[in-house]
């Protein structure tokens, strides 16, 4: 089922873990399904999600510890006992969550430990044709698999310590001293295994159930992986580190409106040159696996391809960084010649843009995003010809382009309006023809699905009108993101039906 991007379609951006359910954050299982039947029945036919690989600090799914793995986290219970490999009595004692947040702390080791009890049901009493489709997964995901499985059993046995904190043989990966960690931990492993098979298992089948109702998965990609991670700790060679495994230069973003210090996200860098005399091999793995998994992805920071801010690891901030290049049309080209011509790629094309990012955003036809709240919040700094010329502004969208009415990284539009300076809002009030805080989130969507841009999203606070207190994501902060579920009474019948009202007037229903 390839994605056609000359369609007209809109949808809705929900992480995973934001779904209802009662296991402490939101799975893969039953409530995903309805929340597909929702879509459909108000016309979506996108669904975004963030990054679905194993989360790393402060719950992001920004720093994972894999760009390969599945988060276990997502993995659903339930179909675990429908197979016979879970005792039900297991779900009937779930503690007690807390339903509008993920409850990482206490989910995490309850998942975990029920997860642990699945495998061992499964390699207990799986039928030949079960171990059969366990082994034949394996065999296909060896590329990845075996070095996440040996990566996430040892950093278990040393307590969730880093690699470069397992001792000197293990981190600098000695060969015998890797040779008796997989014997040591082959159980251990089995069990990673196990659960990574049953992510990819349930994760196709709500895609197939997606494609039933008409609507497409759109995966994400984070450009950069985090230094506490199996990609890291099996090709140290491929990133900017010391002979103590230290990082020498990490990524961010320079100072800008948001920030005097700029973000000093510090993650690896990669070294570019070495991963061009491989032919960009670790990266069109990465992309296939990602479009194994979903129907198109948005690349984030796509402007890190064409130059990327390197920030040398001893300072605290981005404001010392300076612009390195990034590997330009070569990693492209190689992601055609593996994956055809026509790349089911989403450009973030966001933050400082300049005329090498466009020309390799262009050159390749991959579309680019237009933020539409964020179209007003320079308003007031220059003169009203100039601010009027925002391209984010709907009347300046192209036809391939993805229109949003915010980000997960932005405030609500309901938060959004309710904290904007007078003179922004007067201005947003102008051009949404909307002056009223109850009504403005219907009034930012209808001006997004109204671009002439052909796909259009909206995050589902912005549809819920919600306020601030409900975003996904403060950027620059640690603490409190990531956490964001609703709740079906939230999803009331104003919403479907307001959603459903735009999206046919605005030509976007498949």
């Amino acid at each position: 089922m390839p994605f056609d991007f000359s369609t007209r379609r809109s949808g809705v951006v929900l992480h995973i873990t934001s779904l209802p359910g009662p296991h402490g954050l939101g799975d893969l299982g039953d409530e995903a399904r309805r929340f597909v039947d929702w879509l459909a029945a108000c016309g979506q036919s996108l669904w975004q999600v963030l990054p679905v690989n194993p989360i790393g600090p402060g719950h992001s799914p920004y720093q994972c510890p894999s760009a390969f793995a599945g988060s276990p986290w997502m993995l659903a219970l339930a179909p675990l006992v429908r197979a016979g490999w879970l005792p039900a009595q297991a779900l009937r004692d779930a503690p007690a969550f807390d339903p509008s947040r993920a409850d990482y702390e206490r989910a995490v080791p309850w998942r975990w430990a029920l997860l642990q009890q699945a495998a061992a049901g499964f390699f207990a009493q799986a039928t030949p044709g079960e171990r059969a489709r366990f082994e034949a997964w394996c065999t296909v995901a060896s590329n990845w698999l075996d070095e996440w499985c040996l990566f996430a059993a040892l950093k278990d046995a040393h307590g969730g310590q880093p690699w470069w904190a397992w001792g000197e043989p293990l981190a600098r990966r000695d060969a015998a001293s890797l040779r008796q960690a997989r014997a040591a931990h082959a159980d251990a492993m089995r069990v990673h295994a196990f659960v990574q098979w049953q992510f990819d298992e349930q994760l196709a089948a709500l895609r197939d159930y997606a494609h039933s109702r008409g609507v497409f998965l759109m995966g994400d990609v984070p450009i950069f992986v985090a230094h506490d991670s199996a990609d890291v700790w099996s090709r140290p060679d491929l990133y900017f580190m010391d002979e103590r495994h230290e990082l020498t230069v990490v990524a961010g973003v320079p100072p800008d409106g948001f920030g005097p210090d700029g973000q000093r996200w510090g993650n690896p860098l990669y070294r570019w040159d070495r991963m061009a005399a491989e032919g960009y091999a670790w990266w069109v793995a990465r992309l296939k696996r990602s479009l194994a998994q979903a129907d198109l992805v948005r690349i984030d920071h796509f402007r890190g391809f064409a130059g990327y801010w390197e920030v040398p690891a001893s300072c605290p901030t981005a404001r010392e960084g300076r612009w390195a290049p990034g590997p330009g049309p070569a990693l492209f080209e190689a992601f055609r010649n593996a994956l055809g011509d026509e790349l089911p790629v989403v450009a973030e094309d966001l933050g400082t843009i300049t005329p090498d990012v466009i020309a390799l955003r262009d050159d390749f036809g991959l579309p680019g995003m237009r933020i539409v709240q964020e179209a007003f919040n320079g308003w007031g700094n220059g003169s009203a010809a100039a601010n009027a010329q925002h391209p984010f502004l709907p009347h300046h969208h192209v036809p391939h382009a993805l229109a949003y009415s915010s980000t997960h990284d932005s405030d609500t539009a309901r938060g959004w309006w309710n904290n904007a300076r007078p003179e922004v809002r007067a201005y947003a009030a102008e051009y949404l023809a909307c002056n009223d805080a109850e009504r403005v989130h219907w009034a930012l969507i209808r001006a997004t699905s109204q671009s002439v841009a052909k796909l259009a999203l909206f995050p589902l606070q912005d549809v819920l009108g919600l306020d601030g207190a409900h975003r996904m994501n403060l950027p620059g902060t640690g603490a409190g993101n990531w956490c964001w579920r609703f709740e079906w009474p939230m999803l009331h019948a104003d919403a479907t039906t307001w959603l459903g009202r735009i999206t046919r007037a605005a030509g976007r229903v498949g």
